[in-house]
């Protein structure tokens, strides 16, 4: 299949690349941006006039719900919810049922992504075996099926040594921790310590919660790092980062030099715990959406770079986990459609550039992946000659309203339902194929 994108802005953050032009996919990878070569007859047209031509989002947190737990969603749910979002690639954390401990499971869960054609997975395997946080799982085996990085989903290891010794492995090797940061008693609220939790009655976690656990891995991070000059240390990624008092001390780890990165979730990006309301079980999350000042702070360190991704932080939950009383409610939400109007909306709100948004969900991600991704990593997440062609179109001056019934995804539950998100996507294209495309563009891409 032969591909010609036509008269699109065509932006790159990885490279700062933005101009008009047009682009070439054979083969199923970028052959030309500008300059296409007069004989070059492709079999498909797609006019992408006043629409983006982006690289394929990377959302590095997202829950396919399959293995065990196919009534909340499905691949084929939640890839397709993934792909008419813009994204191309995505990292599955390994909380599944079972455990993603052990390779079969991952190979069948690769096997089944990829028959699908839609977005590419990335399988996180679990840190210890049923992520039980005692023994450490063969990481060596889970990397040849496929693993990006090993992390312990919302389970946080309760002795140090165990992590100690993960971090000293995960080193040796050159692995990714994924870790939440959240001390394990003081985490078991159902939201944010405060006022609003107090007079709702409701469990809080404190930002203490956060800060602890991040005080205790950032201490072994230091004591790994010091066992060797030439070893880098353990390289970590601290996903879904909720406090603005965490945030201050990722900070200083990256002034540092601790190889350190992290994440926030649109969740946390835009809401506070005054929206809970009414005990509104969709504002039921982990992490629990703080105050408004942690709120501000995680928008600062998005925009300065502190952060270096946002997230969907996708977690379809269904209907009878989510309409109980708030404390009683499976946590979680669905979000991966919303990914690219969210970043959006914060771009807009907060005065930053078109590229600042797309540079969070493009090049940010890619680069906490980095080397994991191998033949992939001059690839994904941004836009390049001779790279596979995973693209997103689309219309960044349209605007669209979120309704639950429009949802692709198998769970409906989101915060931002009636909420109006700017950037309609108008085409994805995972390996030069044709992913999705927004109803009624089917004539105009036709050759």
């Amino acid at each position: 299949m032969k591909i010609l994108i036509q008269n699109g802005r065509v932006m790159d953050p990885a490279t700062g690349r933005d101009e008009t032009a047009d682009v070439a996919i054979a083969a199923g990878r970028i052959i030309a941006i500008g300059n296409v070569a007069p004989d070059f007859h492709p079999n498909r047209t797609i006019d992408a006039s006043g629409c983006v031509v982006a690289p394929g989002l990377v959302d590095l947190a997202v829950r396919l719900r399959e293995p065990g737990q196919e009534h909340a969603g499905m691949l084929e749910s939640e890839m397709a919810a993934a792909v008419a979002g813009g994204v191309t690639s995505l990292v599955c954390p390994p909380d599944t049922e079972p455990v993603l401990d052990e390779p079969g499971l991952v190979d069948m869960l690769k096997f089944r992504a990829e028959k699908l054609h839609l977005a590419r997975v990335f399988p996180l395997g679990a840190l210890t075996r049923g992520l039980k946080g005692e023994v450490l799982t063969e990481m060596a085996e889970l990397t040849e099926s496929g693993c990006i990085g090993f992390g312990q989903a919302e389970v946080p290891i309760v002795n140090a040594q165990v992590l100690q010794r993960a971090l000293q492995y995960a080193a040796t090797f050159g692995y990714t921790v994924w870790l939440r940061p959240q001390d394990f008693w003081l985490g078991k609220g159902v939201a944010a310590s405060g006022p609003l939790a107090t007079r709702l009655g409701l469990a809080g976690v404190p930002a203490a919660a956060e800060t602890i656990a991040l005080h205790t891995l950032f201490e072994l991070m230091r004591a790994v790092h010091g066992k060797s000059a030439s070893a880098p240390g353990a390289r970590v990624h601290l996903c879904r980062i909720s406090s603005a008092a965490g945030l201050a001390l990722v900070r200083q780890a990256k002034a540092e030099g601790l190889p350190v990165s992290c994440d926030v979730s649109v969740h946390n990006l835009h809401l506070t715990d005054v929206d809970i309301g009414f005990y509104d079980s969709r504002l039921r999350l982990q992490p629990p959406v703080r105050q408004q000042r942690d709120r501000d702070a995680l928008r600062a360190g998005l925009a300065d770079g502190t952060i270096d991704a946002l997230v969907s932080d996708h977690n379809p939950v269904d209907s009878d986990a989510k309409t109980l009383p708030f404390a009683e409610a499976e946590p979680g939400a669905t979000a991966v459609e919303l990914l690219l109007g969210l970043s959006l909306k914060w771009a807009q709100q907060d005065g930053l550039s078109l590229m600042k948004a797309l540079s969070v969900l493009t090049s940010g991600p890619q680069a906490v992946l980095g080397a994991s991704l191998g033949t992939l990593q001059a690839s994904v997440g941004r836009l390049a000659v001779g790279g596979v062609a995973d693209l997103c179109v689309f219309d960044a001056a349209a605007a669209w309203r979120v309704q639950a019934e429009g949802l692709r995804s198998q769970g409906k539950h989101t915060p931002f339902e009636g909420h109006e998100l700017p950037a309609v996507v108008r085409a994805t294209l995972v390996g030069g194929q044709l992913a999705y495309q927004a109803a009624g563009q089917e004539h105009a891409a036709a050759a």
